[in-house]
């Protein structure tokens, strides 16, 4: 569930709305008390204010600090620490150049874990797997002079043809640069 959360557009959909909805059940609550139920100046005592402002602060800070620790193992930096030190990956380089990726190797086995050594030779380009029925796996950023190869590790679960796409606008043939690998 929570990789769910962390790496769909539904799941931060969600996460915001968990995070929107608790506040304008309150807000709207206290509107139309004052607007339909008690017009009135309110009579609550101003050392109530503050420990209510207090309590929510409270909630929010620890709901914010809940929900980035939660994400720390999706960060990209997390994420190309572990492809590093996978231990039974199979290293496959790719180079991107202009409008075109460059992989030493192309077919895969289901069950593999394989570690994509990226790097760019000429621009910023991006590095991104996407699964058969159209769903994307994984995006690299390959920045070029970096000193360092962008690296992520993927296990193969499914067979199927996987396209490889540059989702960095890298000039006027972009739309062109992808590559295909095969998963037997």
């Amino acid at each position: 569930m929570i990789d769910f959360l962390y790496t769909s557009a539904w799941g931060a959909f969600i996460t915001m709305l968990l995070f929107q909805i608790p506040f304008l059940i309150v807000f709207f609550q206290i509107v139309n008390k004052k607007a339909f139920v008690d017009s009135e100046p309110g009579k609550t005592e101003p050392d109530k204010y503050s420990r209510t402002r207090y309590g929510w602060l409270a909630l929010v800070i620890g709901a914010f600090i809940v929900v980035n620790v939660a994400s720390v193992k999706y960060m990209p930096t997390i994420i190309e620490a572990k492809a590093s030190m996978a231990q039974d990956a199979r290293d496959v380089s790719v180079i991107a150049r202009s409008w075109a990726f460059e992989l030493n190797e192309n077919e895969f086995k289901v069950g593999e874990t394989i570690r994509f050594l990226a790097k760019s030779e000429d621009t910023v380009h991006s590095f991104a797997l996407i699964h058969p029925d159209g769903s994307q796996i994984f995006t690299m950023m390959l920045v070029p002079g970096a000193g360092v190869e962008s690296a992520l590790a993927h296990t193969f679960t499914e067979p199927g043809e996987y396209t490889i796409r540059c989702l960095e606008f890298c000039g006027a043939a972009h739309h062109v640069m992808k590559s295909t690998i095969t998963v037997l």
